[in-house]
């Protein structure tokens, strides 16, 4: 028996299939890894958010590119993110967040872009730039040969991830793009986007310069529950058009130890009574327990690709009392054990 999943469209994942494919990926074999098929992206409007996880990342470790889909002029390998976020997560502010994400890309190994901060008074501008080893002109290069919504995504995947080490979120006053009006190729975050001005010196995001004194308050115990999904969900997730299982989702994947809340308290954060909780879900054609059981495997999923960490440490993380009732969970949900999974 399966965990029905949370969906997103399936050309999200057909998009990704050609990146790999040009990349030199096997997309058949891609698939087939995934436990999908072509005839599942031809046939089907959507397909499980976790399936679409669990390809994006298994692109990352084909092509060794942790920054795969996103403008990074290189290939960022694997393991870089997880380290930048730690550096980040002893930063005070998000101002100094984006000065030592700058300092931490001129030293990264593939990292070939920065963001670089600019403010005055009243607004603050991060932008891409290029680190001081590469040249103005390798970099200028480097944008005249991507696309322009990986330029885009890059953007707005820091934008998300800024959100989420402050969390609050950053009201949007411009997007900055090099690029002309006359690419109209659909984008996975063009909806949250209220004003994008084209044909700008660099591509990058505009706030208040207020939003640069907000504190950092995520911590390494989050980041955990954070680093399972990314960066994947930092792409896809629009908050324009989320569902109310999303909603419901997202409060619960930010614990999924034994602590993870229940419904009661669940439908006490979103201000309604647990019999509305659960009639809106249905509406959503999931429940409370399918989500739970959602969020666990997802976090599952993450740290099973954790070296550092044995399956009863993950057992105890994900909130079991006993390992053998995460291996009986895993099999359920997967039909793998834990083992099997880790092998393959």
């Amino acid at each position: 028996m399966s965990v029905e999943a949370n969906t997103v469209p399936s050309r999200y994942a057909a998009r990704l299939l050609e990146q790999a494919s040009a990349a030199g990926c096997d997309a058949e074999a891609l698939l087939a890894e995934v436990g999908l098929s072509s005839s599942d992206l031809q046939s089907k409007d959507v397909i499980p958010s976790l399936k679409y996880g669990e390809l994006y990342q298994l692109v990352m470790r084909k092509t060794h590119d942790e920054w795969f889909g996103m403008f990074s002029a290189g290939k960022v390998p694997l393991g870089a993110f997880r380290i930048m976020c730690l550096t980040l997560l002893q930063c005070s502010t998000l101002r100094q967040v984006i000065i030592r994400a700058g300092e931490f890309a001129e030293i990264c190994r593939g990292m070939n872009t920065r963001y670089y901060l600019e403010e005055n008074a009243l607004e603050a501008a991060i932008t891409l730039r290029p680190v001081n080893h590469i040249s103005e002109a390798e970099f200028q290069q480097k944008l005249d040969e991507a696309k322009p919504v990986h330029l885009l995504t890059a953007v707005l995947t820091w934008h998300r991830f800024a959100e989420w080490l402050v969390a609050s979120d950053l009201p949007i006053k411009h997007v900055l793009v090099t690029y002309d009006n006359t690419h109209t190729e659909e984008s996975l975050v063009y909806t949250e986007v209220k004003s994008i001005l084209f044909e700008q010196p660099y591509n990058g995001i505009v706030y208040d310069t207020a939003c640069l004194d907000l504190p950092v308050v995520q911590n390494e115990e989050n980041l955990l529950n954070f680093l399972r999904t990314a960066p994947y969900h930092l792409v896809t997730e629009d908050p324009a058009h989320i569902r109310f299982a999303d909603k419901v989702r997202n409060i619960l994947k930010k614990d999924v130890s034994a602590s993870m809340p229940s419904s009661d308290e669940v439908a006490s954060q979103l201000h309604m009574s647990t019999t509305t909780l659960r009639r809106k879900l249905q509406n959503d054609n999931t429940s409370y327990q399918r989500l739970k059981d959602e969020c666990r495997m997802e976090a599952a999923f993450h740290l099973l690709n954790c070296a550092d960490l044995s399956n009863n440490e993950i057992a105890q993380k994900l909130g079991f009392d006993e390992p053998s009732a995460f291996f009986r969970s895993f099999k359920k949900w997967t039909g793998q054990t834990p083992g099997e999974y880790r092998a393959r």
